[in-house]
C-alpha cells in the first residue's frame, strides 16, 4: 500500500485570479515542482488541454498527470448534456493515464467572486438535491466506466460546501462516485476532516492537502470575507504550517487502504509566497506525515 503526493500549479498561477502570477511560465511551474520533490501536476489554466500536447511536456519534465478541474453545471442541465460537455476533459486524463476527475458543480457558485462573500453561496432546497444527486450519478457512473472516477470536491461558495452536505451527497450517490477529501476547504467550512475520512473512507478516492492559517480563517470569517479576499489575506499555506492535524489523517488513510494522490494544494500570492519555498515545504512535510504515519510513497 502506497500513494503518490503531487501538487497543484495554484502554487504558481492561479485559476480563480489570473493575475496571480501570471508571468510565470509553465515550465517554471513544472520545473520548480519536479525539483522540490513531486512525482505528478494536477491541471491549470497554463496546461495545453490535448494529450498530443500536454503528454510530451509532462514527459520532458518526468512528471504525471494527476487529475484536473472540472465545473459542471448538473443544477441546469441533464446528465446528458453534461456527458457531451465533459468529453474533451475526459479524453485528456484517460490518455495521460489519471485515474479520477476533480468534479465540482459550480452552478451560482460565488467562490470566484472577490466582492461577495463566501457566506453568499447558494444553498439547494430538497428538490435541487433530488435533481442534482440522480444527474450526478449518471455522470459518475459513466466516467467509471471509461475508466476514470469522479472524485466529488466539496468547495468553498459552492452548493456541496459543509460536513453535512457532503454526507448527504455520499448518502445520496452510489459507489461509482468518488470523494475528495480537502482539508482545508473542511475546515474553513467548519468541518472536521478527520471525521468526514472516517465516515466516508471507503469512497476517498483524492486527497488535497492544505493547511489552515487561523487567526486569518478567524477574521475573514468574523469580518464575513469573500474567498478570494481570504485567500489574499493568506488563510491558506502548504500542509505543515498551519494547525491541521495531517499527521493523524494520514494514520488513518493508513488504515482504510487509501492508495491515491496527495496533493498539495495551497491558494496563495505567489509575490508573498515564493512558489518553490512553499512547494518545497509542503513537500517536506508530507514526507515527515507520511513517514510517521507509515505511508509509504512512490514515484
Amino acid at each position: 500500500m502506497s500513494v503518490r503526493i503531487g501538487i497543484n500549479p495554484l502554487t504558481w498561477t492561479n485559476d480563480d485570479m489570473p493575475a496571480l502570477g501570471a508571468d510565470t511560465s509553465l515550465d517554471t511551474c513544472l520545473t520548480e515542482g519536479k525539483q522540490a520533490g513531486y512525482a505528478g501536476f494536477e491541471l491549470g489554466q497554463k496546461f495545453p488541454r490535448t494529450p498530443e500536447a500536454l503528454g510530451p511536456i509532462l514527459d520532458s519534465h518526468g512528471l504525471s498527470l494527476v487529475s484536473g478541474w472540472y465545473s459542471s453545471e448538473l443544477l441546469n442541465r441533464s446528465a446528458e448534456d453534461e456527458i457531451a460537455a465533459l468529453q474533451g476533459h475526459l479524453t485528456l486524463l484517460k490518455s495521460l493515464g489519471a485515474k479520477v476527475m476533480v468534479f465540482c458543480e459550480v452552478t451560482g457558485c460565488v467562490h470566484g467572486q472577490i466582492e461577495t462573500p463566501v457566506t453568499q453561496r447558494p444553498v439547494m432546497n430538497d428538490a435541487q438535491w433530488t435533481l442534482f444527486l440522480e444527474r450526478l450519478d449518471t455522470v459518475a457512473e459513466y466516467c467509471l466506466a471509461q475508466g476514470v472516477r469522479l472524485a466529488y470536491h466539496h468547495h468553498m461558495g459552492t452548493v456541496v460546501e459543509t460536513e453535512a452536505e457532503v454526507d448527504r451527497l455520499m448518502a445520496g450517490t452510489s459507489d461509482a462516485l468518488g470523494l475528495l477529501l480537502d482539508t482545508g476547504h473542511m475546515t474553513y467550512a467548519g468541518g472536521d476532516p478527520l471525521a468526514v475520512q472516517q465516515r466516508h473512507a471507503d469512497r476517498i478516492c483524492h486527497v488535497h492537502c492544505k493547511d489552515i492559517r487561523p487567526e486569518i480563517m478567524r477574521d475573514a470569517k468574523n469580518r464575513d470575507l469573500s474567498f478570494l479576499s481570504a485567500m489574499l489575506n493568506g488563510v491558506f499555506t502548504v500542509p505543515g504550517d498551519g494547525f491541521i492535524d495531517y499527521e493523524t489523517l494520514f494514520k488513518a488513510l493508513k488504515a482504510s487502504s487509501y492508495e491515491g494522490w496527495l496533493v498539495v494544494e495551497a491558494e496563495q500570492d505567489p509575490s508573498v509566497a515564493h512558489p518553490l519555498t512553499y512547494a518545497t515545504l509542503g513537500r517536506n512535510h508530507l514526507q515527515r506525515f507520511c513517514d510517521n504515519a507509515g505511508l509509504e510513497i512512490r514515484s
